[in-house]
């Protein structure tokens, strides 16, 4: 099976040690969103878990638990974007980030590694050519390191709208134009672009647009084949392969104005004083009126099957 790490807040960044405990101990426990009385509990065990998927504006604190990492098999995704802290208060310098990325390359292999630029918002600072400049400028630098960037432009979910109240939506004609010449450029550096939940407008110009995390980029990464269940992606327009996250909202203390999983950074910073390094959970620990649910797992390895 696949653990994801990433679609509600950036655990190597802010959580690295807690995660690394998890690890140790060989399961975690994750709270509905919806209910939150109602608990998974997830074995971490490489007999089970094929994949730990991670999304991450800043991989750094989990360089020294990696070891921990060494029998399960890895996909990360780092996103390294151009804007300054006004728009990303707390992500860690671009020029640090691209060296780091370069060093988990080096570690987990090319192709468990790909490289977001997203989301993609148009200003009067961040114009189209500053885009491309600093696109430019990061694919030269990551080229050799990765096969793969994901791009999207901005979407105004009602957090978003609320904490980035000046953001205006891409039009169509800046998506085209932008979109050709950022495909262009990563060719050109031995990339392919994905566009995330896009649509396929992008497709005449090159871009890869079935999807930015489907299980055949899983089974590329580990070298197998998996049988895994069927599953729609996270939205409508999403085709990836999604599944068992163990974060929690209104945690990732990176306060990206244009985040969808934080509320107001008050929130944040109130949920993340609730974390607990040893706890099970990523916040808080266990409540009364807690219901355990222990998720089956088995490995989806398809053993008959090797891609080399």
């Amino acid at each position: 099976m696949i653990i994801n790490t990433g679609q509600r807040t950036d655990i190597p960044a802010f959580y690295a040690e807690w995660f690394a405990e998890r690890l140790r101990e060989g399961f975690v426990c994750v709270r509905n969103p919806y209910n939150p009385n109602q608990v998974s509990r997830y074995r971490l065990d490489p007999s089970v878990v094929d994949v730990i998927g991670f999304c991450t504006k800043n991989p750094t604190p989990m360089f020294p638990y990696m070891g921990l990492l060494k029998d399960y098999g890895q996909y990360w995704f780092v996103t390294i974007t151009p804007y300054g802290r006004d728009i990303e208060p707390n992500v860690p310098d671009k020029h640090q980030l691209l060296e780091d990325f370069r060093k988990l390359s080096e570690m987990v292999g090319i192709d468990a590694i790909g490289w977001r630029y997203d989301p993609i918002f148009l200003s009067e600072r961040y114009s189209m050519d500053y885009h491309l400049s600093a696109f430019r400028q990061m694919a030269e630098a990551l080229d050799g390191y990765t096969n793969t960037v994901v791009i999207s432009f901005i979407d105004l979910y009602p957090k978003v709208r609320r904490n980035f109240p000046d953001v205006q939506e891409v039009t169509q004609e800046q998506r085209l134009k932008l979109g050709k010449s950022i495909i262009e450029i990563a060719g050109s550096h031995h990339m392919t672009v994905k566009p995330c939940a896009e649509g396929d407008e992008l497709a005449a110009y090159g871009a890869e647009c079935g999807g930015c995390m489907r299980i055949s980029d899983y089974e590329k990464a580990i070298g197998k084949r998996l049988n895994a269940p069927k599953k729609k992606g996270a939205r409508a327009e999403c085709a990836c392969y999604l599944s068992c996250d163990i974060g929690a909202y209104n945690t990732c203390r990176h306060l990206c104005r244009y985040c969808y999983a934080n509320a107001e950074p008050a929130v944040v910073l109130a949920q993340s004083r609730l974390h607990d390094p040893k706890s099970p959970f990523l916040i808080g620990n266990y409540q009364e009126g807690d219901k355990i649910h222990d998720v089956p797992q088995t490995s989806w390895i398809d053993d008959q099957i090797s891609f080399w």
